[in-house]
This record gives structure tokens, sequence and C-alpha cells, in this order.
């Protein structure tokens, strides 16, 4: 049995940056299927989200928190860049990605699009058609700073990095995310380069499955 337990679902874009993490350090874990707002007494979220992880003794929450501590706890290639400027880009775009983008690319574009219809819940046009301005200037601002190139905070992965993939590996499985990354050439150069990676391969999920 592994130490370390990430608790989740793996279609959870923050529960695949967190294996994305481990994978890169070469850490083993264990996944164990948890919704957002289950748990028990044992392990649990105050705000009912996902992932949690457990490693030992130690119970941690927020993603953020997490593969930071992944980084700082485990050997293997650094995520997080020594230079004080270039860690401080990647923070600007973890902090960018979960405040901005996550939102219109996620619940209001590939929610509504993919995963309400699995949920027999209607799909409502008008949330989409108002999330893909936004989407479009959000991608325009990775276009500028990937130009330069290769990844977010500089020459190397970073978690900055692992946070963006799996968004846009979602915003790609709807009709109108594809029409949208094919207008971004330096994005799309990246997140091919992402998909090579054995950490994002591997942990690619399933779809949305329509409840029986």
């Amino acid at each position: 049995m592994s130490e370390f337990t990430v608790f989740g679902v793996p279609q959870s874009t923050y529960v695949w940056t967190t294996r994305m993490a481990l994978d890169e350090k070469g850490v083993p874990y264990e996944l164990k299927p948890m919704a957002p707002g289950a748990g028990g007494a044992s392990v649990s979220h105050p705000f009912g989200k996902i992932p949690i992880v457990r490693h030992g003794d130690f119970t941690l929450y927020e993603t953020v928190a997490i593969t930071r501590y992944i980084d700082r706890t485990f050997v293997g290639p650094r995520l997080q860049p020594a230079d004080t400027r270039a860690l401080a880009i990647m923070d600007q775009w973890i902090s960018a990605i979960s405040d901005y983008a996550y939102q219109p690319m996620i619940r209001e574009l590939v929610f509504p699009r993919l995963v309400y219809p699995a949920m027999g819940r209607p799909t409502d046009e008008g949330v989409i058609a108002a999330a893909l301005p936004k989407i479009r200037t959000q991608l325009s601002l990775f276009e500028a700073a990937l130009k330069p190139g290769p990844y977010l905070a500089g020459d190397a992965v970073t978690l900055a990095d692992l946070f963006l993939a799996p968004i846009l590996y979602w915003v790609e499985m709807t009709p109108e995310g594809r029409l949208l990354l094919a207008e971004f050439p330096a994005v799309g150069r990246w997140r091919t380069a992402m998909g090579k990676r054995a950490s994002y391969a591997k942990n690619v999920p399933p779809m949305p499955q329509k409840a029986a």
C-alpha cells in the first residue's frame, strides 16, 4: 500500500494536477475515489472540495498547498523555480488560472456542455455564449506568455503548467473550445509538449458518463 493517497475523482482538473505533480516527482500513490462534498470523519474538506491528500499521518487539502508540499517533500525534478522572479511568475499564473480561467473555462463551458448533460441537466446555451469571449481573452494572455516559450514560467515545466494543462484538455473536448484553441498556435505548441509528458498522458480521465 502506498504511503501517499489522493482522494478525489480523475475528471477533476485539480486532482489531475495533483497526480501530475506526484508523477513528475516519481512518487507512488493511491487514488481513492471521492466525490466533491463527500468524505468522512477521517478525511474531509471543510468547503467540500477535492482533492484531499494523505501522506502517512498528515492530511492536506487545497491543490496549491498540496502541490507545493509534494515538490518540497520529495526528490526529483524541481517543479518550482529557484530564481525568485521566475517563482513569482509561476505563482502569478497559478493564481490567474485558478481565479480567472477556471470559472469560464470549466464552470461556464465544460460543465454545461459535457457534465450537465451526463447528469440529465439542461444546458444553458446563454451561459456558454457569455463565457466564450472571456475564454478567448484568457487564451490570448496565455498565447503572449508562451510565445517566447517553452513554458509559462521559463524553460522548465513548473506547477503553473500542471494547473493549466488539465483545464485546456477539457476545453478542447467541447466544440466551442476546439475552435477557440485553434486560434492560438503558441498555446497549441505548449499543449503538444505537455501532452507528451508521461505525467499528463497516464492521467487523462474518462469522459463524463450518463448515469444508468
